[in-house]
């Protein structure tokens, strides 16, 4: 509308511009505004006195789906969102291999701890030696090598070569490159990984700066991740400067100088949306360093993990059942309750944590974004589900994961957590259709 006012605005200065140079002002008609723009289909709020499923009637629509032998081992919880009552659950309790959706936990922790327009700053300092710099890690996965001008992985990412250019600026003489790794401590690979997944695309090894998440070709979907990123990065840096990429080494200990040049990451709220559409491991594994530095924990796997704990444990989620040992979800010894994932969307979508709303908003949309774009298109009864499930997804062999919120049938909102573990071949099929069943279900009597 303040467009439209603008635009009417500029048009009356023309027309009245014009009938003074014609001198016929008087004949000169003003065009009416146009309607106010409408939303059609409009947003439809849901109603609190929809009727809130039964217990049988619930249990009873889900049995066909729970009966498919591909779900494997399977445990479950499904729950009002308006009132919090559980309205069915199956081995809620029982541990289970979370995959990716453990990355809703880091997020929740960061929407608890962070600042959600908070940037991360890769520096360049003036080395102690002359013709030394060295680059600074701060853990940001998103600073890029790709060229100016080209797109980068990452929205509004960084480049290495915005550093060389403002290096150049500073008029300090280069003649070596080194890289400060310090700010992370421990191992760069968690208990659980398996290394082939670096060649795979799936992680790189998390040390605190990277270019593009440790991706050897800058925008590639399908890259291989480096073995070496922070060495990759510093090598980078000096091939800008014109300095001898082979002659670049890792600092044993943290660097102190004059800092000739600096840039940031996108704020948290664009990388959390990032790391939860795209189920981003190395995204997840830096934020949880963010948690942990902003509890005053090491910036480590364990010492993310501790963090992400501890914040959930105050915001009242109960994490007793939690065996965690990276953020991601990406290890095959992580271990988390359907009870806990359900728990945690609860508070989302309640009013007693404010700070977690944005999760919700965080979610892919079954049939529309994220890791749920390709999935909920069909047959018919998935696709009843499209627009109305949100859910953060998790994969990994044999294991399949949901946890997200839906609107029933009746209108109804409801909080779920679904785990497949051990699954068969259409195990994802399988656990895509128990979540269906929620939407189709209008259980109330």
């Amino acid at each position: 509308m303040a467009v439209g006012a603008a635009v009417l605005l500029l048009v009356a200065v023309v027309v009245a511009a014009a009938a003074l140079f014609t001198g016929s002002g008087d004949d000169v008609a003003v065009p009416p505004a146009p309607a106010p723009a409408t939303a059609n289909p409009a947003v439809v709020p849901v109603e609190d006195g929809a009727p809130k499923p039964t217990r049988a009637g619930l249990a009873a629509a889900l049995a066909p789906a729970l009966a498919d032998p591909d779900l494997g081992d399977f445990t479950g919880r499904v729950s009002d969102a308006l009132t919090g009552a559980e309205l069915w659950s199956q081995g809620a309790d029982v541990p289970m291999q979370p995959a990716s959706v453990n990355k809703s936990l880091t997020a929740a922790a960061a929407l608890l701890t962070l600042d959600r327009d908070a940037r991360l700053t890769t520096r360049v300092l003036r080395g102690d030696r002359p013709g030394l710099i060295v680059l600074k890690g701060g853990g940001d996965p998103t600073l890029s090598a790709a060229p100016p001008g080209e797109d980068t992985w990452y929205r509004d990412a960084a480049r290495i070569s915005d550093l060389a250019d403002q290096v150049r600026a500073s008029g300090v003489p280069v003649t070596r490159v080194a890289v400060d790794v310090s700010a992370y401590t421990g191992p760069t690979m968690a208990p659980g990984w398996d290394p082939l997944d670096i060649d795979y695309g799936d992680i790189a090894p998390i040390e605190p700066v990277m270019l593009d998440a440790g991706r050897t070709q800058p925008v590639s979907y399908d890259s291989v991740r480096s073995h070496t990123p922070a060495l990759d990065a510093g090598r980078a840096l000096a091939a800008a400067l014109k300095v001898d990429p082979a002659t670049v080494t890792v600092l044993p200990r943290a660097a102190t100088g004059e800092e000739i040049a600096a840039v940031q990451s996108p704020p948290l709220m664009q990388r959390l949306r990032d790391m939860m559409n795209f189920s981003d491991n190395v995204m997840a594994e830096t934020i949880g360093r963010e948690v942990a530095a902003a509890a005053g924990r090491p910036q480590s796997f364990d010492g993310a993990v501790r963090a992400v704990l501890d914040a959930l444990k105050d915001a009242g989620i109960d994490t007793a059942r939690a065996r965690l040992f990276d953020s991601s979800g990406l290890s095959v010894d992580d271990r988390l309750t359907a009870n806990t994932l359900d728990s945690l969307v609860q508070a989302a979508a309640g009013s007693g944590h404010p700070r977690l709303r944005p999760l919700v908003d965080l979610l892919p949309v079954a049939g529309g974004s994220g890791t749920l774009s390709n999935r909920y298109l069909d047959p018919e009864p998935l696709r009843r589900a499209a627009g109305f499930l949100r859910a953060k997804t998790g994969s990994l062999t044999g294991t399949n994961t949901l946890s997200g919120i839906v609107t029933d049938a009746s209108g109804r909102v409801l909080t779920f957590a679904l785990i497949s573990n051990n699954a068969g071949p259409t195990g994802r099929i399988a656990l895509d259709n128990v979540a269906a069943v929620l939407r189709s279900c209008g259980c109330g009597s």
